[in-house]
């Protein structure tokens, strides 16, 4: 692999399996599936797929605050992904969603079933399936979905260009880690602006742009996120950590932050979720101990 300051691009790209640091064994430009492996079905009418990354801790915090609002047609099963072991590629995924990226949504509630991918799809989806969390009346759902979709524009700059480069990568490149830096801060000062007249991202109601947003920048500011809370000074952020905290402070979002979490303390790992009970039985700290 060449220094970040010797290397010269070829006239036409040729893939390099080894290339890819830890994610070498699963990085591949083609799409499809590697396996045949069917997709396990609970009894609930909703069932995900999914590991619990920011991405993945979008949905089922929406589920957990569905259930939290009474909307129990949302009662789902959360089967684990584990992406690292390339489980996305498995053919029953791939079907699930084509692009091979968690989380994805099967909803069995119906004649037929219909698939669901992209985290954001998923909680609009969701959000229209049982009105809530998502305003009907303008201008305030033009503004949860601006704001829903500027996340979705904005967190690849966060997760696969910041978190890659300072996380993830095999070496150090330090034009690569300032310009994504750069981009980061960038996004938290938008957020700042915005939350210092704001209760809630889109204004006085607690929506599907909360809970896409609060899992990568509520996560960044309150340091869980790459472990990079000092190098970008993120007590700068006053408004985005009142905010974070408040979100964090529901108990739904503190349910749906540990389904299908695969890091940190044990008691914040819930690697499967099939009851509401399992919170309180299956967590790993509890499966360790037997």
């Amino acid at each position: 692999m060449a220094d970040s300051t010797d290397y010269t691009p070829p006239k036409i790209w040729i893939w390099n399996k080894g290339n890819g640091g830890q994610f070498a064994n699963i990085n591949r430009p083609v799409s499809g599936p590697t396996h045949d492996k069917e997709l396990p079905v609970g009894r609930h009418p909703l069932q995900l797929y999914s590991q619990g990354t920011p991405n993945g801790q979008k949905v089922t915090i929406m589920l957990e605050e569905l259930l939290a609002a009474g909307h129990s047609g949302a009662e789902y099963d959360a089967w684990l992904i584990r992406i690292g072991e390339g489980d996305q590629f498995g053919s029953g995924f791939v079907k699930a969603n084509p692009n091979s990226k968690i989380p994805a949504l099967v909803d069995r509630s119906g004649r037929e079933p219909v698939r669901v991918f992209e985290s954001g799809a998923i909680l609009v989806y969701l959000a229209e399936k049982f009105g809530a969390f998502l305003p009907t009346a303008q201008p305030a759902r033009a503004e949860t979905l601006s704001w829903l979709f500027w996340q979705m524009g904005s967190a690849p700059f966060v997760g696969g260009g910041f978190g890659h480069f300072y996380a993830y990568a095999p070496f150090k490149i330090e034009y690569a880690i300032d310009r994504y830096a750069m981009e980061t801060k960038r996004q938290l000062d938008v957020l700042e602006k915005r939350l210092a007249d704001n209760e809630f991202v889109a204004g006085s109601e607690y929506t599907i742009a909360d809970m896409a947003i609060w899992p990568w920048y509520g996560g960044m500011v309150k340091g869980w996120n790459y472990n990079a809370g000092e190098f970008l000074s993120v007590h700068e952020y006053k408004n985005v950590l009142r905010w974070a905290d408040r979100i964090y402070a529901r108990p739904a979002v503190k349910r749906g932050r540990i389904v299908n979490r695969l890091s940190g303390d044990p008691a914040d790992q819930l690697h499967e979720r099939h009851d509401a009970g399992d919170f309180d039985t299956k967590t790993e700290d509890k499966v360790a101990k037997g």
